[in-house]
């Protein structure tokens, strides 16, 4: 079997509004693997909504393939279109959760609309009450719940029949840092245990450094970026992925930025593995007569990786600053100049 669950082919999505076309994905394509937890990141407006819903086969792309087991979404018939369905789930920001039923009754819809037996029903939504850590709230209405609670209870709907696939769209934009913590824990959790593959939409970078194995970086419809987490966190090449790489660690103060020359310079300077263990700083002050201070450090855990950023002001000649970068490169420790403060 292959590890290729979801691939898109240059898939484009454009809307006619007030005799203008709106270009809302453009000739974006990506691979998916099975157990992937497959982030897709950009700013309000990027395109990354109606990519999820392409994905979830709610819209239709204007050109392009979507393959799903390496069939073509466009050939599926009634049949093989409801199948699919039955193993996707969708999580979506505001739970979507139908008031007038309990929880185990929002829980069974999937189940009822899948001709599922009464005594199947129960057990499932049994099982599922106890994956998500809810089962004191079986009989309770949706409004008697947290935030939190309703999206677990929006997760157990969504697994209730036993899917390949979670889309999530935004499914913890609404929710308090802590709560966000608790639910993607438990999609990680889903991920590991029920080998369920996942596909999430966010525009927060913590939410992609906590829970995925994979980014994809959005920008007016395209893929501007995209790769593993650890390696896209580690050198990114994009501005829109050093964009939010910033802003979900630590804002530069713009005073950094005055007085930039050929004789002052800021680095931002990305350690993992052994080179986080070398003395590197110290050297270049010793063998480049340049001053380098330390402005700012920090430390990110992307799940298996640790990686230390550090930004440093490095002043002196400019020879002596061209011979200190050309040692970084040649120590392999990735580096980036920062000309001037992101917008």
């Amino acid at each position: 079997m292959s590890d290729t669950i979801i691939e898109l082919q240059s898939i484009s999505k454009t809307y006619q509004h007030d005799g203008k076309i709106i270009t809302a994905l453009d000739n974006v394509s990506l691979t998916i693997g099975r157990k992937d937890i497959y982030g897709i990141i950009g700013l309000s407006g990027a395109g990354k909504s109606t990519l999820i819903r392409c994905l979830a086969r709610l819209v239709t792309p204007s050109s392009g393939r979507i393959l799903f087991h390496g069939m073509d979404f466009a050939s599926l018939n009634i049949g093989e279109l409801r199948t699919f369905r039955k193993k996707t789930g969708m999580i979506f920001q505001h739970f979507n959760l139908l008031s007038s039923r309990t929880v185990a009754g929002n829980i069974a819809y999937p189940l009822e609309i899948a001709n599922v037996p009464k005594e199947e029903q129960d057990k499932r939504i049994n099982e599922l009450l106890g994956l998500v850590g809810l089962k004191e709230k079986k009989n309770a209405y949706p409004s008697q719940l947290s935030g939190g609670e309703k999206q677990r209870v929006g997760i157990a709907r969504a697994l209730a029949n036993h899917p390949e696939v979670l889309f999530c769209d935004e499914a913890t934009s609404a929710l308090d840092p802590k709560t966000t913590k608790e639910i993607l824990n438990l999609l990680k959790n889903i991920n590991r245990k029920l080998d369920v593959t996942i596909i999430l939409i966010t525009h927060e970078m913590e939410v992609i450094k906590q829970i995925c194995n994979k980014v994809a970086v959005i920008e007016h419809g395209k893929i501007v970026e995209e790769g593993l987490v650890t390696e896209v966190f580690s050198d990114p090449k994009h501005s829109t992925t050093k964009h939010f790489l910033q802003k979900s660690s630590h804002e530069i103060p713009p005073e950094f930025f005055k007085e930039i020359s050929a004789n002052r310079k800021l680095l931002r300077l990305t350690f993992k593995g052994k080179a986080a263990g070398e003395p590197i700083i110290s050297e270049l002050v010793r063998r480049f007569d340049v001053d380098a201070n330390i402005l700012l450090g920090w430390i990110d855990r992307l799940q298996s990786l640790t990686l230390g950023t550090l930004i440093i002001e490095m002043t002196g000649a400019p020879e002596g600053i061209r011979n200190a970068l050309g040692f970084l490169q040649e120590k392999h420790v990735h580096f980036e100049v920062i000309e001037n403060a992101l917008e």
